[in-house]
């Protein structure tokens, strides 16, 4: 069964200095219908102006991925860690028993637009880390690159949870399958571009929960010229 979220009745606000989507409840929006999706509980699609950012606060007890579409994102946080991430490189940081962290555009020009992804963990009270990795669109385009997993296999980043995060970018007509096993559960997300996910069509921003499949398959449908950029979440 596949259930689509549109990305239209997403909860939405704009600061002026930041234009954000809610995939799920978060913050000010509330929608008792989006509390999460298994571990997997905010995808927030967000845009902040050149010279703009997340000024430092705390976190406890989450797993934070940050995965950059456009522009440069800088990130500060206790401990000692200071990056510019930028797209193609998926960033993670476990808070663990607690951190301290911001996020700017690390630009003064140009926006930066990223999503921020948060899984619960599987345990608590860990020491905080912080890892940061490269992923180059030839690893992405036709196939399903994991870039998240419990164990950090084939150079993914270390998540604590039963969760694995793949992303995929793809041509028009193009394709790539993943077997679901029994019992496990799936989230996509469609980044850029637009896909046919076993069947059903899916816009920019959509996104779509999938149980009882056992066949995950996502085809390219952007205009001719254009790639979807995919993010898939095999969730227990």
């Amino acid at each position: 069964m596949i259930t689509l979220r549109k990305a239209k009745e997403r909860g939405h606000f704009n600061y002026g200095w930041l234009n954000t989507y809610h995939t799920f409840s978060f913050a000010r929006y509330y929608n008792p219908k989006y509390l999460g999706y298994s571990d997997l509980l905010v995808i927030n699609e967000d845009r902040v102006k050149p010279g703009q950012g997340f000024p430092t606060h705390p976190h406890k007890d989450m797993e934070i991925i940050s995965y950059v579409l456009e522009g440069a994102l800088e990130h500060k946080d206790s401990l000692g860690n200071g990056s510019v991430i930028v797209p193609g490189e998926v960033q993670r940081m476990s808070a663990g028993r607690g951190v301290t962290h911001s996020e700017y555009n690390h630009s003064k020009t140009e926006l930066v637009h990223f999503l921020q992804i948060w899984l619960v963990p599987n345990v608590e009270g860990i020491e905080p880390g912080y890892e940061q990795k490269t992923y180059s669109d030839a690893e992405k385009l036709g196939r399903l690159r994991l870039v998240a997993s419990p164990d950090g296999s084939q150079g993914s980043v270390t998540i604590y949870q039963d969760a694995r995060l793949f992303a995929t970018l793809l041509e028009t007509g193009q394709a790539v399958t993943y077997q679901l096993a029994v019992g496990r559960h799936a989230w996509v997300h469609v980044a850029r571009g637009s896909i046919i996910l076993n069947g059903q069509p899916l816009e920019e921003s959509d996104g779509a929960a999938i149980e009882d499949e056992t066949t995950v398959q996502i085809v390219g449908n952007s205009p001719v010229g254009g790639r979807a950029d995919v993010l898939l979440f095999d969730l227990v």
